[in-house]
């Protein structure tokens, strides 16, 4: 019995070229993602982050009060908004 070795080989190898051949078309014929953002939406944006560094000052401002013990919660304001938002609907 004799055996070849490299009609094996040359079968195994037309069968790999073939598997890589349709993967790079596909890739070709992907178009890549854009985004594109308005003016209306970037203005939006920048008056949000001027808020939010009025918030985080006002936060910082809390937090040194809090830390300093200074920071006096009325139990007052604070039933009144629970009332309000449970029962004043």
């Amino acid at each position: 019995m004799n055996i070849d070795k490299t009609n094996g080989s040359s079968f195994i190898q037309a069968y790999q070229k073939l598997q890589v051949a349709p993967a790079a078309k596909t890739k070709s014929l992907q178009k890549e993602d854009e985004l594109q953002i308005s003016n209306q939406a970037k203005a939006m944006f920048e008056k949000n982050a001027n808020v939010d560094i009025e918030r985080q000052e006002k936060i910082q401002l809390l937090k040194a009060q809090v830390s300093s013990g200074e920071y006096q919660v009325d139990a007052g304001k604070v039933a009144d908004k629970v009332h309000q938002f449970w029962f004043d609907k």
